[in-house]
């Protein structure tokens, strides 16, 4: 799969978990964990319309990093 492929499946998949992203302790805390990571996947789009893929995709793996950590810690679940 070639790299932009490879970033359209991303962006699908980063999507379809922010969808399900359910914030599950209301505090200021969890949503900061939640803006950042809308905010680092803002980020990958606007590297992606540049055509700077390594940004797109470094910008993307710390959306995911954020939301795992969200879930680790008990303030998101997946609906």
């Amino acid at each position: 799969m070639d790299s932009k492929k490879r970033l359209e499946k991303e962006f699908r998949q980063i999507d379809d978990v922010l969808d399900k992203i359910k914030v599950v302790k209301n505090n200021k805390l969890a949503e900061e964990f939640l803006d950042t990571a809308k905010r680092y996947r803002a980020d990958a789009e606007y590297f992606a319309n540049k055509k700077d893929l390594m940004g797109a995709f470094g910008a993307l793996n710390y959306a995911f990093g954020w939301m795992d950590a969200g879930l680790k810690i008990g303030i998101f679940e997946l609906k």
